[in-house]
């Protein structure tokens, strides 16, 4: 797959030039994020982005100026530091740091916010970098956002006739992505058909997304027809039961889509499944390695150990002083990062999805049991866990995309603390600029800021402690766990060949945090891509993760630019 590594006999990695591409056009990037994390609760990533401008200025330079080529490595370094330097919205500062101000009336000042989100940032770092051996390397996940990446980086630097095919393919996918992306949200808002008022209301309705519907081509046949039938499950099945039955109310006048309102009570379920799951295949695992004599643990080089022990310090000493959080409290933050990123990156591995709001429900609900009524715990701790675990996935896509070109993982992890320790600055400045008052700002028209939503209604909803959970809410959640608990027993144990016709436990329980559509767009995408490979293996071998990388570019990059646009009006 990647020959064209051969060309690159000397390479050039960590250089000077890759770090400082990357974190500028991460920092131009930052923004956007924050900007559509906000609005939507929707995020972009900006791997493929910085890969494509970066790539575009060197080359140019190198041909006008006489520059030296730039390689492959340097490309991936500049990717790296990029994308963390964009994902610093996962640290908080779209979700549980405004919910925060709402709850308690209090605003931290800059530079004490500052040097929270990087702490939660840095952690996550490290959970990535401990994770990186088991999920990558051993379990080899497919982590369909960092194959786009890897798809577009084997493009750009390969040479022939079929490598032209292949751009051409890839810019003709991006452009059409683009153009449908920009004309649907500066021009005219395309129609999301929907059969009927009543199924509308249960989100399903097709969305005009061509990145989902590259998404979905990625991640294959048996992804994409789990999440339908998640979809159906969650959404055709519950959804109605809750409204029938009066569980959920809606106002009279209700209408459009209801995800809001109807995920605040199926997100529990689609939670416990995933992390029952989850954990019931790592048991089995463990305990498979451990009969075979191999070790089951990561190798404990003293630098990253060192890294995790400060990440690990930062975040407990900054919980205790600016929040005044128990420092016991505070500690146990750590193991529920890891344990959160290992289900958030199982299921990034296999969906694409990073589910970073149900992970952050997950953390607030265990600190519901262990600190009933204290919401600064709920919130904050919640975070340390929460926004660990999404950096973490963010971070992994580019470790995915390191460790198939032979990239060093050492100096990604220094593109990373890089990218998050100026992402941290430009971020909650950025922040500070959008919302000044959260209070009046938030959950309004203007602001929707949906993620904040949640955040705040599970953290006033576990007030009382986790007895405040409603019967049905803890048999809903007793009911995935029952599910899970095969699930992930049997993904453990079944070969590959058998085990394409077993639902994924990551994609059945995400379709209960996601709307139907973003399910029923990814499973058409997977469809598509399925048909064409009946018809032509070689094709589709040729072609798919090209035009679905293609798809994912052009409607990131109309997406950025559209919150640009909207942020200068």
């Amino acid at each position: 797959m990647l020959e064209f590594q051969a060309a690159t006999t000397k390479r050039r990695e960590l250089s000077l030039r890759a770090l400082a591409t990357g974190l500028l056009l991460g920092a131009v990037l930052v923004p956007s994020n924050l900007y559509s994390g906000l609005k939507i609760g929707w995020s972009f990533n900006m791997s493929i982005i910085a890969l494509l401008v970066g790539y575009t200025l060197w080359q140019s330079a190198a041909a006008w100026f006489g520059r030296p080529p730039w390689t492959l490595h340097e490309s991936n370094i500049n990717q790296t530091t990029a994308s963390a330097c964009a994902s610093i919205a996962s640290a908080g500062l779209v979700a549980p740091i405004p919910a925060y101000s709402l709850l308690t009336g209090e605003q931290l000042p800059t530079w004490p916010l500052v040097a929270w989100v990087f702490s939660v940032s840095f952690l996550g770092v490290w959970v990535a970098w401990y994770l990186r051996p088991s999920l990558i390397v051993g379990a080899g996940l497919r982590f369909p956002e960092g194959m786009a990446t890897l798809a577009t980086l084997e493009q750009i630097y390969s040479h022939g006739a079929e490598a032209g095919r292949r751009l051409r393919v890839l810019a003709a996918a991006a452009s059409t992505a683009a153009l449908l992306k920009l004309s649907d949200v500066l021009w005219w808002a395309l129609p999301r058909w929907a059969p009927s008022v009543s199924l509308e209301r249960l989100t399903f309705q097709l969305e005009p997304s061509l990145l989902l519907l590259g998404f979905g081509g990625i991640v294959g046949l048996r992804i994409g027809l789990s999440l339908l039938f998640g979809a159906l499950l969650a959404w055709g099945v519950a959804a109605p039961w809750l409204l029938d039955s009066g569980r959920v109310l809606l106002a009279a006048d209700a209408r459009g889509p209801q995800f809001a309102a109807l995920v605040e009570w199926l997100l529990w379920p689609g939670v416990s499944l995933m992390v029952t799951a989850t954990l019931a295949g790592l048991g089995v695992r463990l305990l498979r390695q451990r009969r075979v004599g191999r070790a089951a643990g990561p190798k404990f080089a003293a630098l990253p150990l060192l890294g995790l022990a400060l990440a690990t310090l930062l975040v407990v000493a900054l919980q205790t002083t600016l929040f005044g959080i128990d420092p016991w409290l505070a500690a146990l933050s750590i193991p529920l990062a890891l344990l959160l990123a290992i289900v958030a990156a199982r299921v990034v591995g296999a969906t694409g999805i990073p589910p970073i709001g149900a992970m952050g429900q997950l953390s607030q609900l265990g600190f519901g049991v262990l600190a009933p009524g204290q919401l600064t715990v709920n919130l904050m701790s919640a975070n340390t866990a929460g926004g660990a675990a999404g950096q973490c996935t963010d971070l992994l896509n580019d470790f995915k995309v390191g460790h198939v070109i032979g990239a060093s993982p050492g100096r990604q992890a220094v593109a990373q603390c890089l990218g998050i320790a100026l992402g941290s600055l430009v971020g909650v400045l950025v922040y500070e600029l959008l919302i000044p008052s959260p209070q009046s700002m938030l959950i309004t028209p203007e602001w929707p800021a949906p993620a904040v939503a949640t955040w705040k209604a599970v953290a006033e909803a576990l007030g009382g402690g986790p007895d405040a959970l409603a019967g049905e809410t803890r048999l809903a959640m007793l009911a995935g766990a029952l599910v899970g608990l095969p699930l992930g027993v049997l993904e453990a144990l079944l070969p590959p060949a058998r085990l394409r016709w077993l639902p994924s436990s990551a994609a059945l329980g995400l379709a209960f945090v996601i709307p139907a559509s973003v399910s029923l767009m990814m499973s058409l995408g997977a469809l598509l891509a399925w048909l064409l490979a009946v018809r032509s293996r070689q094709l589709a071998e040729r072609f798919v993760i090209v035009a679905a990388a293609g798809l994912v570019a052009g409607e990131s990059i109309a997406g950025i630019a559209a919150s640009l646009w909207q942020m200068l009006r």
